[in-house]
């Protein structure tokens, strides 16, 4: 099974020898991946619509993992039963999404090892959900694929983790770039950053022409956005010292 970068990315962050449980399977790849690679023991993909689900059950049965992957039509986590799963993978959804689906069942995260999450949006806000939540975010990854950005990560309970300060969020660039990436230097958050700059930079220019309120009340929402992303490329510049 040849995976997209972005779901190779993501498959690569869960422990060897988990029960992971596919939140939004689609066509279940990376269900597939994670067995034929023996990343996984078992698996259990799911999703929302019964149309994904029978293309999942029609690519399961084609490479023959009936008996490792099970597949269930559920809302988000409704249909994985506590301690049946010791890893659970949400890729592709926005972050509120993401959010909600792990905030409607806390009794199950809550005996889950790891949580694998690649957010589409938001991810500041997811970030700051799981540190609320007392998870800490121990690894992550960047990708750039069709010209598109992704952020992918694994986090797990604060109690696991040695020297969990090294992994606390505490300045606002991390939960919008991520701690791990900043101090890593990581080379496609730093192409990230420089265009994001590019960007708000360009907007920020065009409101300063329009010299209306609205323009101006935006203005002060790019400058802040400007002045984050610069907080950010401070990590890339202390390099150069």
């Amino acid at each position: 099974m040849q995976l997209s970068k972005r779901l190779q990315a993501v498959a690569d962050l869960v422990t060897p020898n988990s029960r992971v449980a596919d939140v939004g399977c689609d066509h279940a790849y990376t269900s597939i991946y994670l067995i034929e690679k023996r990343i996984a023991s078992q698996v259990i993909a799911m999703d929302v619509n019964q149309g994904p689900i029978n293309r999942a059950k029609d690519n399961i049965n084609k490479y023959g993992y009936s008996k490792q992957i099970e597949t269930r039509k559920s809302n988000g986590l409704e249909k994985l039963r506590t301690m049946e799963a010791d890893t659970i993978l949400i890729a592709g959804m926005g972050g509120a999404l993401t959010i909600q689906i792990l905030e409607d069942r806390p009794e199950l995260v809550e005996q889950i090892q790891e949580l694998i999450l690649q957010p589409q949006s938001e991810i500041n806000k997811v970030r700051l959900m799981l540190q609320d939540r007392g998870f800490l975010i121990i690894r992550e990854n960047m990708v750039k694929e069709d010209g598109k950005y992704y952020m992918m990560m694994r986090a797990v309970h604060k109690e696991t983790v040695t020297e969990p300060e090294r992994f606390l969020l505490i300045k606002p660039e991390h939960f919008y770039y991520g701690r791990l990436l900043l101090e890593q230097k990581h080379p496609i958050l730093r192409a990230f950053l420089d265009w994001e700059r590019e960007l708000y930079g360009n907007i920020l220019q065009n409101l300063k022409a329009e010299q209306t309120e609205n323009a101006k009340a935006r203005e002060k929402e790019m400058e802040e956005k400007i002045d984050l992303i610069l907080c950010g490329l401070k990590y890339y510049d202390e390099e150069k010292r």
